[in-house]
Parts: C-alpha cells; structure tokens; sequence
C-alpha cells in the first residue's frame, strides 16, 4: 500500500472528473480460462458491462442480483452477446442480510474457488425514509454492511483459492467513488447508521452516501491488511461518472452531469477491470484506483489502521448471530 500524501488527493479531482486517454484497455484482459468471478450488481450498469469482458476473457461468472426478472434479463442478453453460456444467477439482496448469508452458502455449495469478487452494486441518494431489513441505513447496508459480510463470509474460499493459484490471481474489488472524500469527519458517524432519531436528525442523503463510499475504502484497506499476505488482493476505485441507473434517484444532478458522464461500456468498468484482471494489478494491496484504470490516492484518513479495525469489528458484530 502506497504511502499518502496530505493534499495530492485534492490535485487529483480534476483529472477524476476530466481523466486522460485510457491506456489500458479491454483487449488487455488477459485469459481467465478456469477463473471463477461474482459480480454484485451484475444485471445493469458497469456491473453487467465487467460480466460481459469477464466472460468474454473465458471466466466463469455468476451475476449476483436481488431481482431474478432482471437478472434473467441480463443472463439472456449476455450470453447472446459475448456467444458464452459460463454465467448463472446468484440471488442476493444486499439489503438483508439473511440473503446475503444464503448467498454465500449458495455459491459455496456450487464452488470451491474464487478468484475475483467485484463489490460492484450501490445504491445512491436513497429516500431518507428506506432503510435495510435489519434497520440500517439503507445506503450504508447496501454499500457497505451488505458486501463487507458477503467478503467475509467468503473469505475461507478466498483464501483457500490463494493457496493453489499464482500469488494475485485472487482478488476483491469495491466500488466506491469520488465523494467518498466529502464525507465528515472522522468519516463514520456510527450513531446514524442504524435507523433511529440521531439518524433521522443528523444525517440527509448526500452524507450518507459520502460516508458509505469512504467506508467501502476503509473496509477494503482493512482487508488488505489482514489477509493480504495470505493472497488476497483488496482494492477500491472511483469507477468515474457514468451513465448509469445508479442516479435515477437524483434526475437533477444527473442533469447537471451528463455533459461530463460517459458510457458504461467500455469506460465505465474499465477501471474495475482493471483492478481485477491486470498484471500490473496483481500486487495492488489496499490501493485505490481512478478513472481511466489508473492508481490514484484516496482521503488520507482512509488509510487510518485504527478507522479500518473499528469498521471491520463493528461489522462483525453486527452480523454474528444473523438468521437465515
């Protein structure tokens, strides 16, 4: 892991928004032949785009959607696409997490390995009113809570894949975003993330969603930390600002946007492509990635080792006696 510098985070906003011509492209996917991936958020977007390169570079994928209509939607329209029938429905709701633990135990029965989970699903400027099965912030279970135990109920397969591939073939990739860096200080405010008048109060929907994006770097520093050494390879990104459903909650900014967005395919995924499948990525241990599929820095209170233990052990705690 890199180490950060106190202002070049701000010095790097505008390349993010505005990035240079992408050097890495999709035809610099190497082979995956007898790769297994789950892609979160797999049946639209940037989700559905890395699938579709995923399977395109011979990986066995399975897309992990809450609503099996749209995902057999996708399911169709990739296979039609790519000319590949290696990809399945992986049911899971990342909003509750008793779908999430039966997605886990799903996936674990029909495999022994992983090599590539993407924490790729989001959700963005939410009603404040909408909150997860378990009564956390809806943003924040779905971006944060949701994965960070679908990552840990997945780690024995992880780590055992580890064991038998080349060192960096096995790795975990989240999605984050450029407004993690806007989210309060110290980054998490633990009192409003689960549903009750201190939420309801102090927290709107642009603060959720900064403080869950910052916190899906933390979480995956943290994982590089603890099981870096054992194979697996963490990272985040910024994917970069993308046509996608993610703003379909806030039509005014997607407004403001769309003169700088650009398409999910290719651009969109590229950087978590990039990420995921690259050589020059094997190695990437907690790094954060930026628009166009470059190593960029995030906040530097994001690589507090103290910010990544709380976060990890309060996920841990919260998810110990969950119920299928």
């Amino acid at each position: 892991m890199r180490t950060r510098s106190s202002t070049s985070w701000l010095w790097q906003w505008p390349s993010e928004v505005f990035p240079p011509r992408r050097r890495f492209g999709v035809g610099d996917i190497p082979d995956l032949t007898g790769s297994v991936a789950i892609v979160t958020g797999g049946n639209t977007g940037i989700g559905k785009v890395t699938c579709k390169y995923l399977l395109l570079a011979n990986a066995r994928v399975y897309l992990a959607s809450r609503n099996p209509q749209k995902a057999a939607t996708a399911l169709a329209d990739l296979q039609h696409t790519t000319g590949k029938a290696d990809v399945h429905f992986l049911p899971l709701d990342l909003a509750d997490l008793g779908s999430v633990r039966r997605a886990a135990e799903d996936f674990q029965r029909k495999e022994k390995q992983l090599h590539l989970l993407f924490n790729n699903a989001g959700a963005m400027l939410v009603p404040m009113d909408e909150v997860t099965g378990q009564g956390y912030d809806l943003q924040f279970g779905t971006n944060v809570l949701g994965p960070a135990y679908f990552t840990m109920l997945l780690l024995p397969t992880l780590l055992e894949t580890a064991k038998h591939v080349p060192r960096g073939s096995v790795r975990v990739v989240s999605t984050s975003s450029l407004v993690h860096t806007l989210a309060g200080w110290p980054g998490i405010n633990y009192d409003t993330l689960l549903d009750g008048p201190a939420r309801r109060k102090r927290l709107g929907r642009w603060a959720a969603y900064a403080q869950s994006k910052w916190a899906v770097v933390v979480f995956a520093k943290e994982l590089a930390r603890r099981y870096g050494e054992q194979g697996v390879v963490s990272s985040s990104l910024n994917p970069g600002i993308i046509r996608t459903e993610l703003l379909r909650h806030s039509p005014f900014f997607r407004a403001i946007l769309n003169w700088s967005m650009f398409d999910p395919d290719p651009e969109g995924a590229l950087t978590q492509l990039y990420a995921g499948t690259s050589p020059e990525t094997a190695g990437a241990h907690g790094e954060y990635f930026i628009p166009l599929a470059r190593l960029g820095v995030s906040r530097p209170d994001t690589y507090d080792e103290e910010a990544g233990r709380r976060l990890w052990e309060w996920v841990e705690r919260v998810t110990e006696d969950v119920e299928l």
